[in-house]
């Protein structure tokens, strides 16, 4: 796959997690939390200033800084290692991820989270996060493994 192809996966997850956002800011009220599978999973409206666990709430300069920064590198290392399947593809996930979240603290000044794990005591997360996650596994296995094909 190519550079552009990449992006544009990117650009796919950006795209879903921005639905997704608005669609639980339609349909939930802000500081609201329904049930979706019960006892595992419910959809909330939640404003996080923060990071995970609001962590440096209230940061945004922080935020944009170090988002910008990420992209960057991540964008430079894409476009120097798209022949490595795996380790383009973490970077592809990451870079939609981090577009996601930095969309929303450009746009409206807090991200957007909705997922609730009702087992566990878990921060709420968005779709963003969940691209930001399978990213840095990916690119965990991609570390691990080399730069042998896929």
């Amino acid at each position: 796959m190519s550079f552009l192809g990449y992006i544009f996966i990117s650009f796919i997850i950006l795209v879903i997690d921005q639905i997704v956002k608005w669609q639980i800011v339609i349909h939930i009220p802000l500081n609201t939390t329904i049930s979706f599978i019960p006892h595992i999973l419910s959809l909330s409206n939640v404003r996080n200033t923060g990071a995970a666990w609001s962590i440096f709430a209230g940061q945004q300069l922080l935020f944009f800084i170090i988002s910008i920064i990420a992209l960057i590198v991540m964008v430079v290392l894409l476009k120097r290692n798209n022949h490595d399947k795996l380790f383009a593809l973490a970077l592809a996930f990451m870079i939609g991820g981090t577009l996601g979240n930095f969309l929303d603290r450009l746009r409206l000044g807090y991200v957007i989270d909705m997922f609730t794990l009702d087992f566990i005591n878990f921060p709420i997360f968005n779709i963003a996060d969940c691209a930001l996650t399978i990213g840095v596994v990916l690119l965990i296995i991609a570390l691990f493994k080399g730069e042998d094909d896929v």
